[in-house]
């Protein structure tokens, strides 16, 4: 019998929503004003769905105030915070196309992405950890100093007019976040008013940088209609409904943050639940037992720190239900640890990419805990997925291939881009992954590994993710990632960089020992490294090109002692 294809369709009900962001926090406001929409323990922020609305209001009428017009784009630089959000819904109420940008960048890169996405006004955070903001726009833009009326004029970034200033220290030329909400008069809330009526939700309304590990990064462009749909049917996945509470540790900056947690909550009546400025485990998991939260996100990494927080301090983590997991490949045997000891009996996986807003497959709550465990999940509605060979062919079900996804969520391009939005957008609308993937015979996915990060190891191709999967199951390693190096004789070589679990010891024979007769004898790692923690970047995404270059390096230092 010949095997299906790898084509999958998603659900084409519910019907998609084809109205605003602005015009879906205008209706959670109606429908749900008395309820609480964020929560900041850290800020002592606790604001209700209608008073929230009213200070998207506020400052939307201060950018208007501002001079500034539909269309031009705001980037904000910040951690975590109320401000942030409120930034991001009132930019969307007015049209204002919101550049995120990556709270880890430093001085060139910042200065990359103003000139790129042509910022018109630049919100941003003081500082953070090793982080002088304030500095570092200083050093790029010092006519900033010298703008008493809050009005810049820079030679090297012609389109940059204003910087906010979040927080609660005075610098001058630089315009304090809350005294935007002083700045708007009658007539610019009129004005607010009608900019949100005529705006569409196929409207270009945020830009969000990829991380540019090769390259000079590229700002996926995204509409209302993209984010807003994601998040509502992403929440949908995790049956969210009015009174639940989404502890959000992953960064606003980044679509997990602020498409699957804050526009998933805008769109069910559920609370974000911020955790403050960086990840730390034991402060999210008290936020979790003190507000109650039911729900919980996090990328990989997170969700062990916060297993390991658990066994050394239990808290009372009985209100979760549900959340996201994703962001990386997720290992099964975390999946069953955070079901099993964190309450999260509904927990999804969920996978995507910034260029599909970002989710295209989800676990669902009927699935068994076989699948939600081992796979990640079905299509979601109203997108095609399909896995295709080097040719372009579609490879039939169960065999690897690129994964290609088409519809609604597809991103409008990259920025001022055109070129390298047509190498990832095909003439037929597919949005090419990169990234190598398999679908069964029940039209479940899979994602074996990056088609960069493939090892070719004597002629065999091998795939990192099956040997982190079957090396996470040993009791004393508490994560682990495998990546291939340059060997004279093979081409490439295995090697594992192992971080051990508290309390546990490991010597690199035992991992040997361990594969042997258990997986293929290409597959036993030839190096292993004891790490205490992985190059990652902001996102928790692990940063194979910085383990190579390391291991790389160290392995011809030894090669110079040994000559």
């Amino acid at each position: 019998m010949t095997a299906l294809p790898s084509l999958v369709r998603g659900e084409q009900d519910p019907p998609l929503i084809e109205h605003t962001i602005g015009q879906a926090l205008k209706e959670a406001s109606r429908l749900w004003g008395d309820m609480e929409a964020l929560v900041s323990p850290a800020q002592d922020i606790r604001w209700t769905y209608s008073a929230l609305d009213a200070i998207v209001d506020d400052i939307a009428a201060g950018f208007i105030a501002l001079g500034l017009a539909p269309g031009e784009r705001i980037g904000i630089w910040a951690t975590n915070n109320a401000e942030w959000t409120v930034t991001q819904f009132a930019a969307a109420r007015v049209g204002l196309i919101l550049v995120t940008i990556n709270p880890a960048y430093r001085v060139s890169e910042l200065a990359y992405t103003l000139n790129k996405a042509g910022i018109a006004a630049l919100v941003l955070t003081e500082a953070f950890k090793s982080s002088n903001y304030v500095d570092m726009m200083l050093t790029l833009v010092p006519e900033i100093m010298h703008s008493d009326s809050g009005r810049i004029a820079s030679p090297a970034f012609p389109e940059l007019r204003h910087v906010i200033l979040i927080g609660d220290r005075n610098h001058p030329g630089f315009i304090p976040f809350w005294t935007l909400g002083s700045l708007g008069e009658a007539g610019h809330r009129q004005e607010v008013k009608r900019i949100a009526a005529m705006l569409g939700a196929r409207d270009p309304i945020n830009v969000q940088f990829t991380s540019g590990t090769t390259g000079s990064p590229k700002g996926a462009t995204l509409s209302h209609r993209n984010i807003l749909n994601n998040g509502w049917l992403t929440g949908r996945g995790m049956t969210l409904k009015p009174g639940d509470r989404i502890c959000i540790p992953v960064p606003l900056y980044h679509c997990f943050g602020m498409v699957m947690a804050n526009l998933a909550c805008v769109s069910h009546g559920a609370t974000m639940v911020f955790t403050g400025a960086a990840f730390d485990a034991p402060t999210v998991l008290d936020i979790v037992e003190r507000e109650r939260c039911t729900a919980l996100h996090g990328v990989p990494t997170m969700f062990i720190a916060e297993l390991e927080e658990q066994r050394r301090r239990p808290r009372d983590l009985s209100s979760l239900r549900t959340g996201v997991m994703a962001g990386a490949p997720c290992p099964i045997e975390l999946m069953r640890e955070v079901i099993d000891q964190m309450h999260l009996v509904d927990i999804t996986i969920a996978y995507g990419m910034t260029e599909t807003s970002p989710v295209s497959f989800q676990t669902r709550r009927s699935d068994s805990i076989t699948r939600r465990v081992s796979s990640i999940g079905q299509v979601m509605p109203h997108v095609e997925v399909k896995i295709v060979d080097a040719d372009g062919n579609i490879v039939p079900r169960g065999e690897p291939g690129e994964l290609c996804t088409r519809g609604y969520s597809v991103m409008l391009g990259y920025w001022g881009d055109p070129e390298r939005t047509a190498e990832s957008i095909d003439a037929d609308g597919w949005m090419h992954s990169g990234d190598v993937g398999v679908i069964d015979e029940q039209g479940y996915g899979n994602i074996v590994g990056r088609i960069k990060d493939m090892i070719i190891r004597g002629g065999e191709n091998i795939y990192p993710r099956e040997i982190e999967e079957f090396l996470i199951r040993h009791p004393a390693i508490a994560d682990v990632h495998v990546i291939g190096v340059p060997d004279e004789k093979f081409g490439e070589e295995l090697c594992a960089w192992i971080r051990i679990a508290q309390g546990e010891t490991l010597m690199e024979e035992e991992v040997k020992a361990f594969c042997r007769g258990q997986v293929a004898h290409y597959k036993v790692p030839h190096h292993i490294r004891f790490v205490d923690d992985f190059p990652m970047t902001v996102t928790g995404k692990i940063q194979k090109f910085a383990m190579r270059e390391t291991m790389c390096a160290e392995l011809e230092i030894r090669q110079l002692k040994t000559a």
